[in-house]
């Protein structure tokens, strides 16, 4: 007979000290585990009884659901045996897996709460779009993950293509995070290898070019004539700021502070990638920040005027929602001032990037060196990995005041 029992994998424990609870399936001496989509604390778990413990605010809840699977997976695993001789653990598993199989939904809202908690805001906001686009799909059900097979997964993308009109590399980036939460589920053994459709369907991409800005177009944008202290000019003077400033991602310009300028320089730990970048600003690049110079500043303000002094950005999540607000409110405003600026471009502030870089490189300055100002590491056009003194940076960056 087959038993089956409950069991924290501690080699799954996550950034927050919990572990997965897992159906132990054994069968004539062989193994077999299935995630339930439960973690818990374990120092809730009491592992002689096999439930949790009652000090946890949820424990009549949590053991009664935990009851529940163990009554569900026995009575499959008894049905089994009842029906034919030599039933596998791994039949008991699959069969057990086909009738409780966990939510692809709830896995996939675990994943944007993650990202929130890093504050890993790009991420965070394109996968916030994959599950809305996804949800409405579902029309208010659910998803499990033993439905994602490749025949859905074909019917999904011809959906986003037909109803929703979306390109080719909309879809790509849409199908993008659904592989690799599949891919991770695997790895979390939720699913197993072979449930995964990814392997078997080809994700399609085409070559697109990033836009930018040219000198002149630059200068129009300057040139506007814009209310002073109206929000809009400051979205314009952190865009030319950025597009001289080494191409700094609008979350690292809106947390510079005075402290992370010394007159010549800015350095910052970055927003994305942790690492310290220090920039040897241009002329134009100091001429935005001189426009924000006040005499009674603090060290620890911030330069520009987007987050708030008086609020401490450490605490929960309000960093995290004021820096995406304040992108949004941005790129709303840049796309007014490029038909303001009679250009045809459709711009955000990530254009400001794509602008350092290709001015950079037209200007002459050595391509790892733009790779580092950008915060690279490679260079995927030469597998070159650039690692350059500041001293060659400070004279790189020089060439926009000539």
């Amino acid at each position: 007979m087959a038993t089956v029992t409950l069991l924290l994998k501690k080699n799954k424990q996550d950034t927050n000290g919990e572990i997965p609870v897992y159906l132990r399936i054994i069968k004539d001496r062989k193994t077999k585990f299935l995630a339930i989509g439960l973690k818990i604390d374990p120092e809730l778990w009491d592992e002689s009884k096999q439930r949790v413990k009652k000090k946890h605010p949820n424990s009549v809840r949590l053991n009664n659901f935990l009851a529940q699977k163990i009554a569900e997976a026995e009575g499959i695993a008894f049905e089994l045996e009842t029906e034919k001789k030599g039933v596998s653990s791994l039949a008991i598993k699959e069969n057990i897996k086909g009738k409780t199989s966990p939510s692809f939904m709830k896995f996939f809202e675990e994943y944007i709460s993650l990202l929130k908690d890093t504050k890993k805001l790009g991420t965070h906001d394109k996968a916030v779009a994959v599950y809305l686009k996804l949800k409405a799909y579902l029309k208010g059900r659910d998803l499990t993950f033993e439905e994602i097979n490749y025949h859905y997964i074909k019917q999904y993308e011809n959906y986003l293509r037909s109803k929703l009109g979306n390109k080719t590399n909309t879809v790509h980036s849409n199908l993008k995070i659904i592989r690799k939460l599949l891919n991770d589920a695997v790895r979390e053994e939720i699913i197993e290898p072979y449930s995964n459709p990814f392997p078997r369907y080809k994700l399609s991409w085409e070559k697109s070019n990033k836009e930018f800005l040219t000198d002149e177009e630059i200068q129009r944008i300057e040139a506007l004539e814009l209310p002073e202290e109206h929000v809009i000019n400051h979205h314009r003077n952190i865009y030319i700021f950025a597009t001289y400033a080494g191409g700094l991602r609008i979350s690292d310009v809106l947390q510079l502070k005075w402290q992370n300028f010394n007159g010549t320089h800015v350095t910052i730990i970055t927003q994305k990638t942790k690492e310290q970048v220090s920039i040897k600003l241009p002329d134009k690049a100091l001429n935005c920040i001189k426009k924000y110079q006040r005499p009674d500043a603090k060290p620890t303000d911030f330069i520009f005027p987007f987050l708030r002094n008086d609020i401490d950005y450490s605490k929960d999540s309000r960093l995290f929602d004021a820096i995406s607000s304040n992108t949004a409110y941005a790129n709303k405003n840049l796309k007014i001032i490029a038909e303001k600026a009679g250009i045809e471009k459709h711009i955000s502030f990530h254009t400001s990037r794509h602008t350092f870089a290709t001015r950079a490189l037209r200007k002459g300055m050595r391509i790892e060196y733009v790779s580092k100002l950008l915060g690279h590491t490679a260079i995927k056009t030469t597998q070159v990995y650039a690692k350059i003194v500041n001293s060659e940076l400070d004279k790189a960056m020089d060439i926009f005041n000539d």
